[in-house]
């Protein structure tokens, strides 16, 4: 018998990929690929050497694993890679990263199928 909650994993997973994802462009270096991803964030909190808490939130992008393709099949996504993201006649630009030595990435559901992107805003540019 099949995994009841993997299939109603895979039923919700359609539906913010049907119904809450937009276009946009992921690359690293020369490569990039247009996915549709879902916009999400995450708060992190850093402690500094006075022991002041920081609290940085990241621009989360979350993309079908399976459609992270660069060109040699399915890719974990890197720190320093780049997420261009087209809101009106404008193009914002992000950075795949995370404070505090916190992993990039990481799956967003138990079957490995979604990735949640971290991500820090660096520029914006003119479409």
């Amino acid at each position: 018998m099949a995994d009841l909650l993997e299939q109603g994993a895979s039923w919700l997973d359609d539906q913010r990929h049907a119904h809450m994802a937009r276009t946009v462009v992921y690359g690293r270096d020369a490569a990039q690929v247009e996915l549709s991803a879902t916009i999400g964030r995450t708060e992190f909190e850093q402690a500094d050497e006075a022991g002041l808490i920081h609290r940085i939130e990241s621009r989360d992008f979350l993309v079908r694993a399976a459609d992270l393709d660069l060109g040699d099949g399915p890719t974990l996504p890197k720190t320093g890679d780049r997420v261009r993201e087209v809101l009106g006649s404008r193009v914002f630009v992000y950075e795949v990263n995370a404070p505090g030595g916190q992993p990039p990435w990481r799956f967003s559901d138990p079957y490995r199928k979604a990735l949640r992107i971290h991500t820090k805003h660096i520029g914006t540019e003119d479409a």
